[in-house]
């Protein structure tokens, strides 16, 4: 007698970390943080260098506006592979990706996020603000 096995199929992944912080260059930090530990637990070690550069940007961006109240960083693993890493503020300005000159003092921020992500981000309005996201791929060949 012969029986056959088949492979489980796996579940698609939707874990998520999020936290709400103030809006402040500090925040920063503590969204890195949160990055950091969300793509260590989820097996993603190569993806914290970009990461952290990502939501820098985003946390800084988001800090700028301001807002009063708390804005709100995500990491969410949305692939085995894949990450979206977004940020949430109470501003309706979008975000937009300029060619700043090598002379700018700033500017350069989205470009870094438009050139880590492969041109994977955005932003989506809200009625009370927007999200703006950027998805990180890993590029290391995923479990067998």
């Amino acid at each position: 007698m012969t029986t056959t096995v088949e492979a489980p199929t796996r579940a698609p992944v939707a874990d998520i970390a999020r936290a709400l912080l103030p809006y402040e260059p500090q925040s920063a930090l503590a969204a890195r943080r949160l990055v950091r530990t969300a793509l260590r637990g989820w097996g993603l070690g190569d993806l914290v260098e970009a990461g952290e550069l990502i939501v820098s940007e985003l946390a800084g961006n988001a800090a700028k506006t301001g807002c009063r109240r708390r804005m709100t960083v995500a990491v969410e693993r949305i692939a085995d592979r894949c990450v979206r890493i977004s940020v949430r503020d109470g501003s309706r300005i979008l975000p937009c990706l300029i060619d700043a000159g090598p002379a700018a003092e700033s500017g350069r921020g989205l470009a870094l996020v438009h050139h880590l992500t492969g041109g994977q981000w955005g932003a989506d309005p809200e009625p009370y603000g927007k999200t703006v996201h950027a998805d990180l791929r890993s590029r290391l060949p995923g479990p067998a």
